[in-house]
């Protein structure tokens, strides 16, 4: 694969299922967030706190989906395989969305959060 492909085309799947994904994704590896502290006299340092590695995005609803084993999917494993060539994975996953759909473009929110998440490409 070229160098120069970096975004577009994406795989969302679910303990190796491929559903069908729209739009924009955003996934993080739950490394700890830095955040300064200051005091009266200036910068002292910074601490971390942990944040929950995820994934988060769109897929198209279809006749064939079952939202409610959507909705309580736990355990899982999730990846998301980019243009770039780059894999992310989500391991021990459950699904931490709203389960709303929307029936114009029958597009379901997703959110799913777990207890490690890595780039494996």
């Amino acid at each position: 694969m070229s160098d120069n492909a970096r975004a577009g085309k994406l795989y969302l799947k679910i303990d190796g299922k491929l559903y069908d994904v729209k739009g924009s994704f955003t996934y993080n590896t739950g490394q700890p967030k830095r955040e300064a502290i200051v005091g009266a006299d200036g910068v002292h340092g910074y601490k971390e706190t942990q944040q929950v590695p995820f994934i988060e995005g769109e897929i198209t609803d279809r006749a064939s989906l079952d939202l409610e084993n959507l909705v309580t999917i736990d355990g899982a494993t999730v990846t998301l395989e980019l243009r770039n060539g780059k894999v992310f994975v989500l391991r021990e996953a459950w699904f931490a969305g709203d389960g709303s759909v929307t029936t114009e473009e029958a597009a379901i929110a997703v959110r799913f959060e777990g207890m490690s998440g890595e780039e494996v490409k």
